[in-house]
């Protein structure tokens, strides 16, 4: 059996979705439990890559930076973004857990994955 996929949540997603996804047993940090809600965006990224996390944003800022990191060759554990106002507490629990309990690591590496899933 394949280790779960960890995530690391940017400092705006809702304590409904961190909660939510600890209930159903997924590895969740938060910007705000490791001391980074005043960090650079870039940074943050590079965080959650040095602890082998995901990083799940709501903040279109991470796509551009991904795609930099892309162009670049700039390694990183992946994105998952989704936007707060085209997706329900739900579908994000639904589909984050889906993702960290099937998903594979060479899946998500150097990846931007869009919520939610189709």
């Amino acid at each position: 059996m394949t280790e779960q996929l960890k995530f690391y949540m940017d400092v705006h997603i809702p304590r409904a979705i961190t909660n939510g996804l600890r209930l159903r047993g997924v590895d969740i940090l938060t910007a705000q439990e490791d001391g980074t809600t005043e960090t650079p965006d870039e940074i943050l990224l590079e965080r959650a890559h040095e602890l082998g996390r995901i990083f799940f944003t709501f903040d279109e800022d991470f796509l551009v930076i991904g795609s930099e990191c892309l162009r670049t060759n700039k390694p990183f554990s992946g994105i998952v973004y989704a936007h707060p106002l085209l997706i329900s507490v739900r579908q994000c629990l639904d589909d984050l857990e889906l993702i960290a309990k099937a998903g594979n690591t060479d899946d998500f590496r150097n990846h931007i994955e869009f919520l939610p899933l189709r």
